[in-house]
């Protein structure tokens, strides 16, 4: 059973900058595709971007391309979330997820943390 622990999330200007991580436990890191999504009040959650098991693939949701920036360490079984430039409508809850399966940026995966609250204001 994999479990998923985000931190960082926290309060920030416009134009500031966070880095989230997402600690795996249970099962080695490099076992599975790993995603961050993210879902704002009263919005359906919406992929931000992925990455591959050995993290030499990665994508980025469009609109946040150039913005955020998806990582991973397996020596230290930790998947991040750089987010640049942030603006007010990036303010959701920040989900990690887990598959062995490559689902992308579609909310498909099997195991997800409980999430990181970001706020951003103007």
């Amino acid at each position: 059973q994999v479990q998923l622990v985000e931190s960082g999330g926290g309060s920030v200007q416009a134009g500031g900058s966070l880095r989230l991580s997402c600690a795996v436990s249970g099962d080695t890191g490099s076992n599975y595709y790993m995603g961050w999504f993210r879902q704002a009040p009263g919005k359906e959650r919406e992929g931000v971007a992925d990455i591959s098991p050995g993290g030499s693939s990665t994508s980025t949701a469009g609109s946040l391309k150039g913005r955020f920036t998806i990582s991973r360490d397996n020596a230290k079984n930790i998947v991040y979330l750089q987010m640049n430039s942030l603006e007010p409508e990036d303010t959701a809850m920040y989900y990690c997820a887990a598959d062995r399966v490559r689902f992308g940026l579609l909310p498909r995966y099997r195991y997800w943390g409980q999430g990181t609250q970001v706020t951003v204001s103007s």
